[in-house]
């Protein structure tokens, strides 16, 4: 009778879990949401239809067979095969076909808009554990008041049901049982179950290819999948794994909590602590006897000793001897022995320490452990580092665990792409709680055990916002959801280069860091001799570093970032022939014959049909000067801007268009033109002193080589034996 209370504790106890969300009764025909939750699909369609969907279409449910087990044909259980057409984006799709609606179910349990499948609830799996679950619940603890009667008897002596068979989906009494189920035949191999007014499909098909069973799991999008279903591109890719390792891995992964394992804990705790005391019992104990044997080795000398008494009496008799010469002889010896056994007497000590101070135990630390034991909780929120989270030729993703949070075995990184509307995106970071969708509804991909707290993802496209997040996981789960953050990709394919020192440099002046992407520029002798010709002519030397690489097609990006404190630097392209002769003689920057911006962004050259050699960006002292003539500037003059972190260019060349962004908002700057007739290469030049670094490639961060030369540029006569 204990253990029937016992049972019906704990299944009374799982009530509040068997309740739907919506009409707070128990679970009927339950589905399973995207969000994991589950609800009735009855009160599912309802909130649907109370949105303004359409009405779905459900599936039939009958409570009672509409023919007895002899009569119904297994033929008529079966469903026809589903229509396949090729011709659409997904399977069952006609070109004509109009686009699906994207439901949003609001679910009571997250407070969340949910998407679901492009058919509705069709996509949601029944639930069918739950639905085990509830069917013990009635039959445990209400079982008096949902009695279930056989369909076979014939009134009116009808008898309660005691088998339901799930492949006939009727309910027998026990002689009914074994008349519809006669021994020796197929329908003596049925199944049967408790009885139910609520038949379930033995097995989970497909929703979408009715006839396939789910045989794999894509831990990616944590979805059961049919075969059919495994090859579609969409998962191509993903982490997909058969149900039964499946089944065998999530048994490990999400333990039972019950107090069982509360009871085991501490059952371990308290054999470990039993054992501990024996073993310091036993240490304590042979302490014990080895200073036990000590004492009594020195409690037999002091006995040799005391027995030296008769030694004293036998002086004492000596002392009465009256003949001189035999007093003499006797008491020389005698005196001897009498002086070492006095000696011996005075200086006798204990040598084993009677004490067992040394054995005092401190458990301080023991016992503010076992009193802050508690149950294991899952990591916090992490919290994106925002200053080293970027998007460049990858994305890359940095975050941290909260000081008081719980450590995490591993994390779980999601992102999306964002369509329409990237622009004004960037660099926003939502709440858990807010939706994100824009206009556009993108499933959720994935980064499974990720160990470190960074990942690099690739394989992205180009000019799109992608929305990230994280969470953390330990032995307890999943934590909560980081904040998202948005994150937009470069407005082309990032090229890749590394500063080339063909002309103007000098070693005295310019010196390039390792890996060639990090130059400096200090003011030379030159600078230093002119001093004291200020008012004259200055006659000053323009430093020029170029890529490596040429551009002959397409578009392309790159970044760089500009020391705020440097004097001027001239950040573009230009065509590589016309910078070799620019550069190739030293020029007079005080003449009124040098130009240093001639040909590219003082707008002299605008007024001719064809575009000029160069376009350049001058900056300097933490500004930029913004040409007066360009495709984001009106004004009459030049303007200045402030130094951004990162600068951003973008060169197209077949429209011969090189474009300056703000490279960590990617906000255009300026615009310029440049003669793409012949290969151009990204250029940068130094007057007076500066510094610049290229933006390193994510992909590269974790590679120490340079990359090798990969473009010689011709040169005149005179630099041959270059």
């Amino acid at each position: 009778s204990s253990l029937r209370s016992d049972i019906l504790s704990n299944m009374k106890s799982i009530k509040r879990e068997l309740h739907c969300p919506v009409c707070e009764e128990m679970v009927k025909q339950p589905i399973v949401l995207p969000c994991m939750h589950s609800v009735c699909v009855l009160c599912a369609a309802e909130v649907l239809v109370q949105r303004g969907y359409p009405p779905p279409e459900l599936p039939a449910e009958p409570k009672t067979p509409t023919s007895s087990p002899i009569t119904r044909s297994p033929r008529q259980t079966r469903r026809p095969p589903p229509k396949t057409d090729l011709c659409g984006t997904h399977p069952g799709r006609r070109r004509k076909d109009t686009p699906p609606v994207i439901m949003l179910f609001p679910c009571p349990t997250c407070g969340k808009d949910v998407e679901l499948g492009e058919r509705g609830l069709a996509d949601c799996l029944r639930n069918l554990t739950l639905e085990r679950i509830v069917e013990r619940y009635r039959h445990t603890v209400s079982l008096g008041s949902m009695a279930v009667m056989c369909q076979f008897c014939k009134p009116p002596q009808a008898l309660e049901a005691t088998k339901g068979c799930a492949d006939c989906r009727s309910n027998f009494c026990n002689e009914c049982f074994k008349l519809y189920h006669p021994w020796g035949t197929p329908r003596a191999q049925h199944e049967h179950i408790l009885p139910t007014h609520s038949f379930r499909p033995k097995v989970l098909v497909c929703v979408e290819h009715e006839q396939e069973r789910l045989q794999f799991y894509c831990r990616s999008c944590q979805r059961l999948l049919c075969p059919l279903c495994k090859l579609r591109r969409a998962h191509s890719g993903h982490k997909i794994m058969p149900i039964a390792l499946a089944y065998q891995t999530l048994k490990v992964y999400v333990p039972d909590i019950n107090p069982y394992q509360l009871n085991q804990c501490v059952s371990e705790l308290r054999s470990v602590l039993a054992e501990r005391q024996g073993a310091l019992a036993m240490l304590l104990e042979g302490a014990r006897a080895q200073r036990a044997g000590a004492l009594n080795a020195q409690l037999s000398e002091k006995q040799s000793l005391l027995e030296n008494a008769g030694l004293l009496t036998y002086t004492q008799e000596l002392l009465k001897e009256t003949d001189q010469s035999c007093f003499v002889q006797a008491a020389r010896v005698t005196h001897n022995r009498l002086v070492k056994a006095i000696e011996n007497q005075q200086h006798f000590s204990l040598s084993a320490d009677p004490s067992f101070r040394h054995f005092q135990m401190d458990v301080s630390r023991e016992l503010k452990a076992l009193s802050s034991m508690d149950f294991i909780q899952a990591p916090l929120a992490p919290v994106i580092d925002t200053q080293k989270t970027l998007a460049y030729d990858q994305l890359y993703l940095c975050w941290r665990l909260p000081q008081d949070s719980a450590p995490a075995w591993h994390y779980s990184v999601e992102y999306l792409r964002k369509v329409g509307g990237a622009g004004a995106l960037w660099g926003r970071v939502l709440s858990e709680g807010s939706s994100g969708s824009n206009g556009t509804h993108c499933s959720w991909q994935r980064l499974d055990d990720v160990g470190g707290t960074s990942a690099v993802i690739d394989k992205l496209e180009m000019d799109s916002v992608y929305v990230l997040r994280v969470r953390g996981c330990n032995k307890a789960g999943f934590g909560e959801y980081s904040e998202e953050v948005y994150l937009h990709t470069p407005p082309a394919t990032v090229l890749s280069f590394c500063l080339d020192s063909r002309w103007g440099l000098h070693a005295e002046r310019v010196a390039l860091g390792k890996g060639q992407t990090y130059a400096r520029s200090v003011p030379g002798m030159t600078l230093l001799q002119a001093a004291d010709r200020a008012l004259t002519s200055c006659h000053l030397t323009s430093d020029l570093l170029v890529a490596d690489v040429s551009i002959t097609q397409g578009r392309h990006y790159w970044a760089c970032s500009v020391e705020p404190g440097s004097y001027l630097v001239k950040v573009g392209v230009g065509v590589e022939a016309k910078l070799q002769e620019w550069f190739h003689l030293p020029q007079d920057m005080a003449s009124p014959r040098y130009d240093p911006d001639s040909g590219h962004d003082s707008g002299a050259e605008d007024t001719q049909d064809c575009p000029p050699p160069f376009c350049f960006l001058t900056m300097g002292m933490g500004k930029i000067l913004l040409p007066k003539c360009g495709a984001s500037n009106t004004s009459t003059g030049p303007l200045t801007a402030p130094l951004p972190p990162r600068l951003g260019l973008c060169l197209d060349f077949e429209k011969g268009r090189l474009t300056f962004y703000d490279a960590h908002s990617l906000r255009v700057l300026w615009e310029g033109t440049v003669d793409c007739s012949a290969p151009v290469c990204p250029a940068f030049c130094f007057i007076g002193g500066g510094a610049l670094q290229l933006q390193e490639l994510i992909a590269n961060r974790s590679t120490e080589q340079n990359p090798p030369r990969r473009v010689t540029i011709q040169t005149h006569a005179t630099d041959a034996g270059h």
